[in-house]
């Protein structure tokens, strides 16, 4: 898929995205047997390489009253001798249980970390990262906090977010253009987030053995089509239409890590996100959309840089725009 390079050090995501999977849902993602209501609302942030997380040192542990170790910026680089470091210890007790989705504890087991790990790709998108006692070490620094938190997996746990667009059209067929830009209008699929009300891309966690571009699309037919709950007719159709718009060359938006509140020093969320674009609107844009069990609502919205929604989902549609010479 074509590749947009990504600089934009700080974009605010609520990972993202991610509303999917028995047990989660996109980096906006959100785990499903956790309180996801009690997510940091500032949400999360996709990064550069070299820059320092911020949402993951958030005083507070998402879902818990757990209060993080507080971690300066200047001391945030695993780099940086700080004996006094003494990070709070948490995992939540959702996690604790051994559901399907996560790891059991180390000790239990013994992971093998940047590689793929049996069905589980315990690699991350920015290279190699430290094991430290055992223990994978976040690549983007101290967070104040041991253990995986919310999150399932040690180290990086993955999540893919499709961005689905298509050119907006009047009652003949033809392409609308803005009045002041004169460029074709873009139009995005979007579903309403039942955690927090707000407007978002939908998107849900890797399953283990899992390809991406599996991901990208169980996630869109199960939150935008809801075809968990369709007939074995409907179904087939909405596969058929879905298979052929995500076999059509994607353009990848962002892929790297997310700073976001349930990161740890030990467990952290990365992402893929990728646009696949209906261009003649004859694929999935004749078909009705339905939002699945984790989204209150689904749409076919307007791209516009005035639009407001979830954490930092407008940073992406702004790529996707000019990437496609849209109005923004």
């Amino acid at each position: 898929m074509k590749a947009v390079s990504s600089n934009w050090a700080a974009s605010v995501h609520v990972a993202l995205s991610l509303i999917g999977l028995p047990y989660a849902a996109g980096t906006s993602g959100v785990w499903k047997n956790a309180n996801s209501r009690s997510l940091c609302s500032s949400g999360s942030v996709y990064m550069s390489p070299a820059a320092a997380h911020v949402k993951a040192r958030c005083p507070v542990y998402p879902g818990s009253d757990t209060r993080r170790f507080p971690v300066p910026d200047d001391k945030v680089d695993w780099d940086i001798d700080w004996p006094q470091y003494s990070p709070v210890n948490y995992t939540a007790p959702t996690v604790l249980k051994k559901p399907v989705w996560a790891d059991p504890e180390i000790g239990a087991f013994s992971p093998q970390f940047n590689t793929i790990d049996g069905s589980v790709d315990r690699r991350s998108h920015e290279g190699s990262y430290r094991i430290q006692n055992g223990k994978p070490l976040n690549p983007h620094g101290r967070s104040g906090l041991e253990g995986r938190g919310l999150l399932g997996r040690w180290g990086p746990n993955h999540a893919a977010d499709p961005i689905v667009t298509r050119w907006k059209r009047d009652s003949t067929g033809q392409r609308v253009h803005h009045s002041n830009s004169q460029l074709p209008v873009l139009q995005f699929v979007s579903i309403k987030r039942l955690d927090c009300g707000e407007w978002a891309i939908p998107g849900g966690m890797v399953d283990p053995g899992e390809r991406i571009s599996q991901t990208l699309q169980r996630e869109f037919s199960e939150e935008a089509l809801n075809s968990l709950q369709a007939s074995p007719t409907e179904r087939e159709k909405i596969q058929k239409r879905i298979t052929e718009l995500f076999n059509s060359a994607g353009l990848q938006v962002y892929k790297g890590y997310v700073d976001d509140p349930r990161n740890t020093d030990n467990a952290w969320m990365e992402t893929v996100a990728v646009n696949f674009h209906d261009e003649s609107g004859n694929s999935v844009s004749e078909l009705p959309l339905q939002a699945g069990d984790d989204a209150g609502q689904v749409s076919w919205i307007d791209v516009d840089s005035s639009l407001a929604l979830y954490a930092n989902h407008l940073h992406f549609l702004e790529t996707v725009a000019k990437e496609r010479n849209a109005y923004w």
